[in-house]
């Protein structure tokens, strides 16, 4: 019997690509439980409130609602870029390019939509307890030493963090299996 080439051969599958192809891996999501509640509406308020101050970009619009928060709530770009063109296309901002960015600026409809009282990452921030906002500054902390670690640790260093992180996770374990 000879191989003409038929029928053909199933080739076996390449070999996976190894993790995050040598880049530092993102850091940890959020768990559940440890995000703040954010409603339906509060970017849109938000960006509104801000632009009620004066112009600013995407970036700027989030960077300030972070800070406004307490670090709480920092919308993504991909919640405030389509709110803000979607204000834009109902005339409620105006957005001018200027040095690479994007500044938007409330239109008279605008003002008129805007509550200068709202302060909507008060209740974004009300809505984590503070023991579960200590948690989650924490947890992204560490996030940022396992970045670090990840491209400055050497073969040592590395070792004891793998023993650290074993280690620690038992002890959590523990601490949930704990009578309360």
């Amino acid at each position: 019997m000879h191989d003409d080439g038929w029928p053909p051969q199933a080739t076996p599958p390449p070999p996976p690509p190894p993790p995050h192809h040598g880049a530092a891996p993102p850091p940890p999501p959020v768990p559940p439980g440890l995000g703040p509640r954010v409603r339906r509406g509060d970017v849109r308020t938000a960006l509104l409130r801000l632009l009620t101050e004066e112009p600013r970009n995407g970036y700027q619009l989030i960077e300030e609602i972070e800070r406004r928060s307490g670090g709480v709530w920092r919308p993504s770009p991909g919640s405030v870029y389509p709110a803000l063109q979607q204000m834009e296309d109902e005339g409620l901002v105006e957005g001018e390019d200027a040095s690479g960015s994007r500044a938007y600026r409330l239109t008279g409809e605008g003002r008129s939509h805007a509550d200068p009282r709202a302060e909507p990452w008060a209740d974004v921030r009300r809505s984590l307890p503070e023991d579960r906002h200590e948690l989650r500054l924490l947890w992204g902390q560490l996030g940022e030493a396992f970045v670090h670690l990840t491209h400055v640790a050497d073969d040592r260093q590395v070792a004891e963090t793998k023993k650290l992180l074993r280690s620690t996770r038992q002890a959590m374990f523990r601490i949930l299996a704990e009578d309360t």
